[in-house]
């Protein structure tokens, strides 16, 4: 997982939700819809695909990945065929103020793939995925509820996952 930081605080890993600097026209939302769907065309048949010049598409990659748009590239992976076969959403309740280490924290952990700041009843939601249940417990039990400034834990157990549509950029 890439580090997007804020602008405003180089300190923290929570993405807070800054836009481009530039807006994005439809031939920008095609290029990004292109690169999600496959992130490893070329550059000349991404051209080809969203209808520009070799140098127009290699352009607006290169803005988009200077602007912060495109964060990287990376590979689709199974997480069970890949040997994590356990994953669970795992709720937090956190002191006010303590976000900041908290994120750091979490940012360290193994198995931690993804996790957000939220409003509701829980300040912060992870998605935790492990070879198994004993390491699962051992994550939550031993390590995140163990973070500074985590007040308690709740975890949802992952049955089964499903892809959603996803953005659609063009």
């Amino acid at each position: 997982m890439s580090d997007q930081t804020s602008r405003r605080d180089a300190g923290h890993t929570w993405n807070t939700g800054h836009s481009s600097p530039r807006p994005l026209d439809d031939v920008d939302r095609r290029i990004l819809a292109e690169l999600s769907a496959n992130g490893r065309t070329s550059i000349r048949g991404l051209a080809e695909r969203v209808h520009v010049s070799r140098a127009n598409a290699y352009a607006r990659v290169d803005r988009l990945l200077s602007d912060g748009v495109i964060t990287g590239f990376s590979a689709h992976v199974d997480p069970e065929r890949a040997g994590l076969s356990t994953s669970a959403y795992v709720l937090l309740s956190i002191q006010q103020n303590a976000w900041r280490e908290v994120a750091a924290a979490l940012g360290s952990l193994p198995y931690v793939e993804h996790f957000a700041l939220v409003g509701g009843d829980f300040d912060v939601l992870a998605l935790v995925r492990a070879p198994n249940n004993a390491e699962l417990r051992h994550v939550v039990l031993e390590h995140i509820q163990d973070v500074p400034g985590v007040q308690s834990t709740r975890t949802w157990l992952v049955f089964d996952e499903h892809p959603g549509q996803g953005t659609r950029w063009a």
